[in-house]
């Protein structure tokens, strides 16, 4: 066999589909975890300054937030081996099903890791539709904020209702109680506070981070099915051999 032929054999036994996914929810983790932390952390700012100056009011919000920054650190360091103990385990399935190593054989103990990683895969794509809808949480309420500047900055001069009489109240989200002072702002306030960069750089980097939780559930969606393929012909091939030897 040449070089060339070598070279073809080797690419064959790439788990193309596990590679694929592999990068995807790097990205998507990487994306997800670093934005997620800096646009937290720009939240509290904005709130501490403009919503609730009486630090008492936002404590559990901000000890909430600063464990949600600790489980980024969490998710970025199991994904990061999770993600590689997938691809070795495509290369070992994708090797197996096409026979690229002579004689096809496999033991009951590669199938059950095989079945293992079928149903973590499942199980991780589901609690990441949570996740991706929980990150889109942020980015709705702070859209809503943007709305409602971009509304007092095209009232027109001779329109009836005052700028100030626009206003934001984050209490009605509930990470604030009712008797946060000032709890809300408006008018030229709140127009002020869009135009600051803590509020132009979180709601942009909570959009980025919605993206890579959206990103990361296309890429356990690939896992699923490179897994679950790999495994059935894994199975089908075993019995197949099982067969053969009776």
């Amino acid at each position: 066999m040449g070089c060339f032929e070598c070279c073809i054999k080797c690419l064959g036994g790439v788990p193309y589909a596990s590679l694929v996914a592999t990068i995807l929810c790097f990205s998507g983790v990487a994306l997800f975890c670093g934005c997620g932390h800096v646009a937290l952390a720009g939240t509290i700012s904005i709130l501490e300054q403009r919503f609730s100056t009486n630090i008492t009011d936002h404590a559990l919000l901000s000890e909430v937030i600063k464990l949600m920054q600790y489980v980024i650190y969490g998710i970025a360091s199991f994904f990061f081996l999770y993600g590689i103990i997938l691809l070795a385990e495509g290369f070992y399935t994708t090797s197996a099903v096409k026979e690229l190593h002579g004689e096809f054989k496999t033991t009951i103990c590669g199938r059950c890791i095989s079945g293992m990683f079928v149903f973590l895969t499942y199980v991780l794509g589901v609690a990441w539709l949570g996740v991706f809808g929980f990150s889109a949480v942020p980015v709705f309420m702070f859209y809503n904020i943007w709305s409602t500047c971009e509304v007092i900055r095209s009232l027109p001069a001779n329109m009836t209702v005052s700028a100030d009489q626009i206003c934001v109240d984050v209490r009605q989200y509930g990470i604030i109680p009712w008797n946060a002072v000032p709890g809300k702002a408006c008018g030229s306030a709140l127009a002020d506070m869009c135009n600051t960069p803590e509020f132009y750089l979180s709601y942009h980097l909570f959009i980025v981070a919605c993206a890579g939780a959206g990103a990361t559930v296309i890429a356990l969606l690939i896992y699923m099915m490179a897994t679950t393929y790999n495994y059935a012909v894994l199975k089908f091939k075993s019995r197949e051999d099982c067969c053969t030897k009776f």
